[in-house]
């Protein structure tokens, strides 16, 4: 018989301590092209927050704890390995430089020592291997605005780094044809961010007798600055290239033709539906090709922020979408003819590294290699995980998209007529509500760009209003009264703005190194997202001064009147704790309530597994002190 107690108050199964022990997650997955060895990378907080490379089937490690397999390009990183012919390429995180090694061996440098130089995103070419095109970005001048990024090639042989080609902002994903003969990738240039206006480019590659690997005259593919996207390019002939371009709305396949120069889509009408997400991370990719001939792909695509599974046909457009138990999907890799490999999470199971066997007529199967909570001695049943609900909530007229997670505890029930506060942990009675806000991905084009000027007024009233309508007829999910906003990074900013300018819709905040200074962030913060606040705000601050001051959290913190939590790494370079010491200042000197949290050893989100403990018992003792639960 379940226990009646008030929302919030609910023992769980679930500590802090095991989601911090047990919070491993896989960052991707590689395959070998040639021995059809599978790998992944492994973030594991329990060892310090390091990423390591693992033999997926073997469950191996391949290097010791001195090693972390991770790349501070953009910031964010991915693409941090690549595997061929049975040696695997990876950036080390500590100094940077790349390394080759083969199971049973150790780690041998193949780039020089240098503590300005990032790599990442490696294509290894099919017939002379020493070569690798990789990403540079060189901090020699470390000011955002004097790092340059380009394409290289590492000389794995010689140990050696040579220029490729350069000139733009941003380059990423390059990747040689089967033959070796042609070299892709995707640039960009600012203001734009990849999904703003990502170009792709194609060039024919020479290796000179002097041992030398060059390129000719790029010729232009797809993509148009700041009106359409192109990018996640792959080959599946010599001849042929699969990309992605959102000239529909959506971003939906195309092939190219280097014999034709000229592209088609490759579905018989456009689906409003994403083929792949923003590329915050170096190296995702959402196809793979079935077959030897490159005739037929699986595709995974977002339809109501959900991966559905499709099998294409790519002369004739036919498509067939295939029964899936995923919701989410990432890193599809090709293995073998009809074998691919990808991370997929259930509704009510973790994120596993999962190998997909297709055949004509049959439904695909299933097979798990490696789940994410392999590690724990206590995993959390089935009956306790939330099932998520996804709404569309109107505001103003417009659809704002979110996902409901309702309280779920089979060892408790609340009072009648008790609706659940709105924050955290659904086990101990909380209900979770994420706002996908207008500027979100998977709903479009038009969806992303109606954030575009509107940064800090658009995703304030989404997140607001969508709430205050959860707590009311027809929904009446929440107690309205009970409600917490809380996020990070930019969802710090949208929590720090909320608070401002709706001081009373929230009973409480809490910001996760968020944004409260936009001035001091175009000052300060990385290369990647320098110019991104540009199209977001309307302009630079020195164009629109007005309107970085009027929606910076910084100035209106005389305004909130909601307890707040602000937790903040002291090593963030995304997000500089200056941005937190100085609201927390602020609203002190104005006798508000606001309590403060920060990691010496963390940066831009927590890593290591006791920072994330302790954050998490933080944010639930606020909360509890908040709405009166610890009576």
């Amino acid at each position: 018989m379940p226990t009646t107690s008030p929302y919030g108050t609910w023992e769980s199964p679930i500590s802090s301590e095991s989601i911090a022990q047990n919070a491993t997650s896989f960052d991707d997955v590689i395959v070998d092209p040639i021995t059809s060895v599978i790998y992944h990378i492994e973030k594991r907080p329990s060892e310090d927050g390091r990423s390591v490379l693992v033999n997926t089937e073997k469950n191996t490690d391949l290097f010791d704890r001195t090693w972390n397999c991770r790349t501070g390009v953009h910031e964010y990183g991915g693409a941090a390995a690549k595997a061929y012919n049975g040696v695997v390429y990876f950036s080390n995180y500590s100094d940077g430089r790349v390394y080759s090694i083969q199971d049973g061996g150790a780690p041998t440098p193949i780039t020089p020592e240098s503590d300005f130089h990032r790599f990442a995103d490696f294509a290894i070419h099919p017939v002379e291997n020493r070569f690798i095109v990789s990403i540079l970005e060189d901090h020699t001048k470390p000011d955002p605005s004097d790092v340059i990024s380009s394409l290289c090639v590492i000389d794995s042989k010689s140990s050696t780094v040579h220029p490729l080609t350069g000139g733009a902002d941003f380059y990423a994903a390059p990747q040689f044809s089967p033959d070796g003969l042609h070299l892709v990738w995707q640039q960009w240039n600012f203001p734009d961010m990849p999904w703003d206006g990502g170009l792709l480019y194609v060039a024919d590659v020479t290796i000179g007798s002097s041992g030398t690997l060059t390129i000719g005259e790029p010729r232009y593919v797809a993509g148009k600055y700041q009106e359409a996207s192109a990018g996640y390019p792959s080959w599946v002939s010599n001849d042929t290239l699969l990309y992605t371009v959102d000239v529909s709305g959506f971003q939906n396949p195309w092939t190219y033709s280097l014999a034709t120069q000229s592209s088609s889509p490759v579905l018989k009408s456009p689906k409003d539906e994403d083929f792949n997400e923003p590329a915050w991370i170096l190296g995702g990719s959402h196809n793979a090709v079935l077959d030897s001939n490159g005739h037929t792909v699986l595709f995974t695509a977002l339809r109501e922020v959900r991966s559905v599974l499709y099998q294409i046909t790519l002369k004739t457009g036919a498509t067939e979408e295939l029964e899936s138990p995923f919701v989410t999907i990432e890193s599809v890799r090709r293995v073998t003819d009809s074998n691919v490999v990808f991370i997929g999470s259930q509704i009510d199971e973790p994120a596993a590294i999962i190998l997909c066997t297709t055949s004509p007529y049959e439904k695909p199967q299933f097979k798990q290699l490696k789940s994410s909570a392999s590690a724990s001695a206590n995993p959390v049943p089935k009956e306790y995980l939330s099932k998520p609900q996804s709404l569309a909530i109107d505001v103003n007229g417009q659809p704002v998209y979110a996902v409901y997670y309702p309280p779920t505890n089979p060892d408790f029930v609340a009072p009648a007529g008790e609706l659940p506060p709105c924050v955290y942990f659904t086990t101990r009675g909380f209900a979770w509500l994420t706002v996908n806000y207008g500027g979100s991905s998977g709903y479009g084009r038009e969806y992303i760009n109606r954030l575009n000027k509107e940064w800090g007024v658009v995703d304030v009233e989404d997140c607001t209003l969508a709430t205050i309508a959860l707590g009311k007829s027809p929904y009446s999910l929440i107690d309205g009264k009970r409600t917490a906003i809380r996020g990070g990074s930019a969802g710090g900013f949208t929590t720090l703005a909320a608070l401002c300018v709706f001081p009373t819709a929230f009973a409480a905040g809490t910001s996760l190194y968020g944004i409260s200074d936009l001035k001091k962030l175009e000052d300060f913060t990385h290369k990647f997202e320098s110019k991104y606040m540009f199209k977001l705000l309307g302009g630079s601050s020195q164009e629109v001064p007005e309107v970085y001051k009027e929606r910076s959290p910084l100035y209106n913190a005389d305004k909130i009147r909601s307890p707040l939590l602000i937790e903040q790494g002291a090593l963030d370079k995304v997000v500089p704790p200056e941005q937190a010491h100085a609201i927390v200042k602020i609203i002190q000197e104005n006798q508000g309530q606001v309590e403060y949290l920060e990691f010496p050893d963390e940066g831009h989100g927590w890593r290591k597994a006791e920072n994330i403990q302790t954050a998490l018992e933080k944010e639930l003792a606020f909360y509890k002190e908040v709405f009166g639960l610890n009576k």
